[in-house]
């Protein structure tokens, strides 16, 4: 009697909340970010087209450890390379966090552009007991302070950001959490000093800075450049923040490993 093999259809899993975000393709590495996380947003789709889709922003009915909810509250917008590129800004400064394994040797990365052109590359705050969302907010908290010192001389800034996370943190949730004491229902709020002093300076600067989401490794060259920044930090253990020094190579830099 023939064996007859049962093709079992892949799926697609997005974690818009989670110890790290993003796409997976298995059960089990999506099941180690959700698990025990609290407030963990997540969802399955049976093509990898609905999954960026939904990372992305579209509106969704996601899975939380409690409810379903709508993801059309307090999300998002996701810039094209095309739109980051159309904006009229003066300063655009673009972060990257990374750390590898997670928790592990953590790194942050920016990239400075005034008048869209490269000026300024940045790496550091090398920690070998970080996590992926520590080092995003500290590549956005370099940021905010970069923005402070560009509004101090009148120009236009916008940041773009790849975490999610980190941009909810300081210009979404952090508003609830100060109303409720800084706690919020179901744990405790992860990299909490960071994250309020993050959110001071943000409220002292909102209405002259723009904190925008990009998409990781999608084409829009100041998170790639960020992102290898993030790398060099790491590889470096640079602790300190650090100004890139050498020759602006752009084909060399982003020719180096992506994190």
């Amino acid at each position: 009697m023939k064996n007859i093999g049962i093709r079992v259809a892949k799926k697609f899993y997005v974690v818009w909340q989670g110890r790290e975000t993003g796409i997976f393709t298995d059960w089990n590495t999506c099941k180690k970010q959700i698990e025990k996380f609290p407030g963990a947003r997540y969802k399955s789709f049976k093509t990898q087209g609905e999954a960026e889709s939904a990372f992305a922003g579209h509106s969704v009915t996601v899975t939380t450890s409690t409810v379903k909810k709508k993801a059309t509250r307090q999300t998002v917008k996701t810039y094209s390379a095309a739109e980051v590129d159309a904006m009229d800004t003066d300063t655009k400064i673009f972060t990257d966090g990374g750390c590898e394994p997670n928790p592990g040797e953590a790194g942050s990365g920016v990239a400075v552009y005034r008048n869209n052109k490269v000026d300024e590359l940045w790496y550091g705050l090398y920690n070998p007991k970080g996590t992926n969302n520590t080092a995003e907010l500290n590549a956005l908290h370099q940021a905010l302070i970069m923005a402070k010192d560009e509004i101090d001389k009148e120009k236009s800034v916008a940041i773009f950001c790849d975490s999610k996370y980190s941009i909810q943190c300081v210009i979404q949730w952090a508003v609830g959490w100060e109303k409720k004491g800084w706690k919020k229902q179901g744990g405790e709020i992860k990299n909490l000093e960071l994250i309020k002093e993050m959110f001071a300076l943000h409220q002292s600067i909102k209405a002259k800075v723009k904190v925008l989401h990009v998409n990781g490794h999608v084409g829009v060259e100041g998170n790639e450049l960020a992102d290898r920044m993030s790398i060099m930090a790491m590889e470096s253990k640079e602790r300190d923040f650090a100004l890139y020094r050498e020759e602006f190579n752009l084909k060399a830099i982003l020719a180096l490993r992506a994190g």
